[in-house]
This record gives structure tokens, sequence and C-alpha cells, in this order.
């Protein structure tokens, strides 16, 4: 680490004068040299990283220095450094860090002959940074051949371990596309972009691929377009822990917000979601008794299964005094601290959310499925769309059906000893056929009192009260409410059979005929629990509907009503449907609901922006964001512009003009009310 000068002394021991030497200058003697060609100060980084270099390997380049005078000329007895001022402060450093003392002998070169200031800035422009390709793979070299960790490398440059660990995954990638980045044809932004993975081929082959369009994002959407994002729901569900102890490898890009990085091997992943569901279902199934489990990744909607419901049950005894026990303790704790101006004492909080589990642990049993339906029915465990397992209760086998009960008999009736059914047909073997043929020419005028009416004068009697009925109904409002209701409950919660005698047919529209995947959004969810609340709220028969929904009160009515009517709703535009007036009444009806589809939508590449042209792509940028926004990725390739405009529309709520609701029309002010008064 020492030059070859060929006088080497400690400042007392060299005339000032003499030009070349090397002296050992205590560090409390060296300042700064005004004329230093440099006037902006290190950095911070700069420094910290010199101070670790120096304590690890000694200050492999010596200061260049001159002597300070005074006025007169005379020397001071310090020097002033002309060359190597961050040396100098790194130093310093390691003084305030304690690791070396102020008076620390420093090596330098005396230089009296060249200007300062020239050999300073000398010292800055002629000079060439090593090629940061070299930069990397000697970084990697000391990973490999000695075997230092990121930390033991950081520690000796002065960087985080972090960036060591940048510049090791840097060095790592092909060589190929090292050489093609030293030679100019690849940014450093892209290089990071190759290195999110170490396999070599794979980086080669996308780079082989890769068209004009070489954005870092295109990159490195190529390199993992076949692996799982962490955020996804298979990888939430399973977790990163299981996932690698599987044998599972985890791609993380140390250059951008990964965000958990990629699960590389899906199928891996896959295998992994289904044995957890699995192990679920086995556990409902012990738990609860059910005939059969299914496991599957995304919700079977083709099952054709008939589906029960929980029905109501009175709790026991003992359950019913455990709840209202807990309801009076914790409506005391709540009224003795909801005026406390402090926060609660842990022991109350704890006791709080005990007593709160305790009520919903009671209140999930006050509705059950029968036990048939258990023994006959089965349960599908699912992934849902946030990453949690979905249990879904109560499907029927065709072949678990319980049989049908045998129908009943006709009602018969005796007639002068002859067996006649409700339609007047004689029934049984009784008598012969002249007294079959006699009994039906009998005169009508003595025939008996228990003879059926005829079919013609039942219709004639019938429609007279139907009539009535209709006159009736529309004269009491709350009643015809009721009927309503009843009639589409009735087909909303119960399969086939007539159970009202007003005709209102209810249809609901598969909306997954028309749009993939709609049934696994969270909107479809949320649906799907508002439905199965009120299904386990009906009776187990239809025969006992009318019963239930005319004991509702009128908030839960009103609730009941509009529920079923939603199901009804069919707002979908097919080409060969002419339907005006239901489009117009689908769009009065958004804006009274205040329908507000950025809850339930966004634009990404499968729901919107890789289904229509780059000009539609262009305008929804151009419109959520700015016009520059969108000539940036004007020249981009469809697949690259629907990626970009996915990042940019994110969080601005924008929405094609077809999800779009109209604002209310706003009520005329006064004045114009007086003006047309006028």
């Amino acid at each position: 680490m020492t030059n070859t000068i060929e006088t080497t002394a400690t400042v007392s021991e060299v005339p000032a004068a003499e030009n070349g030497a090397v002296l050992f200058v205590p560090l409390n003697k060296l300042k700064k040299s005004p004329r230093n060609a440099r006037k902006t100060p290190h950095s911070e980084a700069h420094i910290e990283a010199l101070s670790a270099s120096i304590a690890a390997k000694g200050m492999l380049q010596n200061l260049v220095v001159e002597p300070e005078t005074n006025a007169e000329g005379e020397p001071t007895g310090s020097y002033f450094v002309t060359i190597g001022e961050g040396r100098r402060l790194a130093q310093l450093l390691r003084v305030k860090r304690k690791q070396i003392k102020k008076t620390e002998g420093i090596r330098c070169v005396l230089d009296t002959e060249n200007d300062a200031a020239e050999i300073s800035l000398d010292e800055n422009v002629t000079r060439e940074a090593m090629h940061p390709a070299d930069q990397f793979e000697r970084f990697r070299e000391l990973a490999d051949n000695r075997g230092w960790g990121a930390e033991e490398i950081a520690a000796r440059f002065g960087v985080s371990a972090h960036v060591v660990k940048q510049r090791l995954r840097l060095g790592a990638v092909s060589p190929k596309l090292m050489q093609v980045y030293r030679d100019g044809g690849l940014s450093l932004d892209q290089l990071m972009a190759f290195a999110i993975t170490e396999d070599h081929d794979r980086q080669e082959q996308v780079f082989d691929n890769l068209s004009w369009n070489r954005e870092p994002a295109t990159i490195r959407r190529d390199l993992t377009k076949a692996n799982v994002e962490a955020t996804e729901r298979r990888a939430r569900f399973v977790g990163a822990n299981a996932y690698t102890e599987a044998g599972g490898t985890i791609i993380r890009d140390l250059f951008t917000e990964d965000r958990g990085g990629y699960f590389e091997d899906a199928a891996l992943l896959d295998r992994l979601v289904i044995g957890k569901l699995e192990d679920i279902a086995v556990e409902v199934q012990a738990a609860e008794g059910w005939k059969w489990t299914a496991a599957h990744i995304d919700y079977p909607h083709a099952h054709g299964l008939r589906r029960s419901y929980p029905h109501p049950v009175d709790l026991s005894e003992e359950d019913a005094a455990a709840y209202d026990a807990a309801q009076e303790e914790l409506e005391r704790l709540s009224a003795e601290w909801q005026d406390a101006d402090v926060d609660l004492p842990d022991e109350v909080d704890q006791r709080l959310a005990e007593l709160e589990a305790e009520i919903e642990r009671i209140d999930a049993k006050r509705h059950a499925y029968d036990a048939d339906e258990i023994a006959r029915g089965g349960v599908f465990v699912i992934l849902n769309h946030d990453g949690t397992a979905r249990i879904e209760r109560g499907f029927i086998r065709a072949e678990d059906e319980a049989p049908k009960p045998e129908a009943a008999e006709s009602a018969t009736y005796e007639v002068d000893g002859v067996t006649v059914n409700e339609d007047g047909e004689i029934v049984g073997d009784e008598g012969n056929e002249d007294e079959r043929a006699d009994c039906a020419l009998e005169d009508e005028d003595a025939g008996d009192a228990g003879k059926p009416l005829s079919d013609l004068l039942i219709r004639d009697l019938t429609a007279h009260r139907t009539l009535g009925l209709r006159l009736a109904l529309g004269e009491q409002t709350d009643m015809a409410l009721v009927a309503v209701v009843h009639a589409l409950a009735a087909q909303t919660f119960y399969r086939g059979g007539e159970a009202s005698c007003l005709e209102i047919r209810l249809t609901s529209a598969y909306l997954a005929s028309h749009a993939d995947g709609i049934e696994d959004t969270p909107a479809a969810k949320a649906l799907a629990d508002r439905h199965a609340e009120w299904a386990s709220d009906m009776p187990r028969e239809v025969a006992d509907l009318w019963a239930f929904v005319a004991g509702l009160d009128h908030v839960s009515l009103m609730a009941l009503l509009a529920h079923c009517a939603s199901l009804t709703i069919n707002a979908v535009k097919v080409q060969w449907e002419q339907k005006p007036n239901a489009r117009a009444t689908a769009e009065r009806l958004a804006t009274a609901t205040m329908l507000d589809m950025t809850a339930h939508w966004t634009p990404t590449g499968q729901t919107y922006l890789g289904r229509v042209t780059k000009a539609h792509i262009l305008a929804a940028v151009r419109e959520a964001v700015s016009d520059e926004a969108a000539e940036r990725i004007a020249d981009l390739k469809k697949p690259e512009m629907a990626q970009a405009a996915e990042q940019l529309l994110a969080g601005t709520g924008w929405l094609p003009t077809v999800l779009r609701t109209a604002p209310p029309a706003a009520e005329p002010e006064a004045d114009a009310y007086l003006q047309a008064a006028e």
C-alpha cells in the first residue's frame, strides 16, 4: 500500500520544501484546501463507504498535501489537503467513532511544485469510473470465491446489505446479456428487469423474443407470466412459508416494490391449495357430519344440485340462559365505561371481547340444518376471492334426494250405493255395468247432496271469487304488499309448485353466461350472503310461507321485497334484444339508487383494457389522467399499452360510459317557479 518514494519521514524530519516526500501527518494537522476544485460537498454515503473501505483495507491512496503558511509565509505545521479531501473526512468519521485517535498519522505526499487548484481539478477530471458491469461481476466473485455474505461485503465497502444484494443479483445476469449491457444494447433499468430471475436460459429466451418495445415492465411481465404474484389469492391462502417448505421458489425483484415476489411453481401452488382446502373439508365433515365434501379452487357453478339452507330453531334452556346472561353483562359493562375519558383497562376490553364472542357463538345456534339434510347433503369448500376458505353447505345430489311421498288418493263419494270420484266418475267394481249406467242416467233432481259440482259451475263461481279478490286486494295496500312478497319469496326460495294465486312470474338472468368469473367477485359474494341469510329464515315448507311473510314487521317485509325484486333485474345489453324502454328504466334505477360501480369494478387488462382498441385505451388514459400520460404510451403495442394503462388508471375511479351513473336531475330553483307562474 506504499508508493515508491525516495523520502519517507515524519513531518518533523522533512524540510517543507522537499517535493515528493511521503509524510505521516497527524490527522488533526490536516485541513481542507481552499483551492480544492470540488465545491459541492461529498455525500454522507460516499464518506461512509470510504470509511468502511479504509477500516477494512487501509488507505489505498495517499493524500496529496501542501504546507500551510502564515501571513509572513512561514509554515504553521499544518497541511492543506489538495487531493483526497473525501479520505480526510472518512478518517475524521473514524475518529468520531473512536476507531482511531485524532493524532493518527496519515500517509501523505508533499507537492510543492504543481498548482494546487489544477491538480485538484485534474484528480477529478482525468479518470474513468469502472463500468457498472465490471462492478457487478466483481461483487459476485467476492461472494462466490471468498464465501462472503451480503452483510460482510456491505461492511467492507460501506454500503447497505440491500445494495450489495442488488449488485450480486445484477452480477448473476447471463454473461450474454451482460455483454449486451456493456455494448450499450441494454440500459441499467432493463438489466435490472432481467435480474428478477437467475435462470440464464429464461433470460436469454425473453431477450431474444423482445420486440422493439423493451420497457422494463414488459421484460418483467414476460419473465414472470408463468408465475403467481404473492398477492394473488392462492398465494395468500397457502402462504410463503408453506410454499417454500414444499420445495417452491419465490422470485423476488430487488429493484422494485414486488409486494412479496412471485411464486414460481404454479402447479405446486395449486396442489397446496387443494390440499389445504381438503384438510378443511375433512374438519368440517368430522365436526358437522355431512355425507360428502368436495374441495375446489373456484366455485363449481355448474354443479346442478339442489341446495337447502339452515332453518330457525329454538335455543336450549341452557343456551338461552347463557345468552341472556352474556347480553346483560355486556350492556352493563358498556354503560359503565361509555362515558369514561380514559382507555379501557385491558381486563375490561378483554372481557367485552369474550362476551361478544359468546353472544355470536350462541346466535349461530339459532339456525341449523335438519339431521336428515346433513345425512344426505354435502359441502363445497372453495377458495374465496380474498384468499380465505369459503364453506358452502347444504347441497343435495339427485341420488340422495328423499323419496317423494305417494300421491294421496282422490276423494270419493257414495252416491246411491255407487262410489264416484271428484270428477263424477264411477270407481271400484261395485255393481254390474247396467247398474252403473242407471246411476249415470239418473234424474238430476233426485241427486244426492254429496255429489260434486260440475267443472263448468266451479269455474263460474271461482271466476266471481277471483273478481272479488282483485277488488278487495286493490283496496288494502298492506295486504297487497304481503301477497306480492309472498308470491316472489315462494319462487325465490322454493323449487317447483305453485304457491301463490298471484300470477307474478319471477325470472332471474344467469349473469355468468354473459361475464366469465362474475360469480367469484366480491359483489357476487355479498349478494349470495344476503340470499343465504334470508333463506335461513324461511320456513321449511312453502305451505307455511304465508304465515311467515304476514308476520314480518314492515321494515323486514320491505327488505324481503327489495331482495326478491333485486334478483329479477336484467340490465344486460345483448345484440339481438331490442328493449329501449327497459334500458331506459335501468338507467333511471341506477340514478335513483345512486349506483357507484367504482365499488364493484376496476379497469384491468382482463376486464376491459385488453378487450378494446388502442384508441379506447388512450381515450381512457387521456380522460382519467392527462394528455401527456396518453402520449407516453401511445407508441406501445397493444399488450404493453393495456398493462401500462392499468397502472395509470388504478385509483382514478375511471369507468367506461356504459358503467357510469347519471347524476340526478337538479330540482328547479324557486326563481324558475316564480317565472313560470308569471
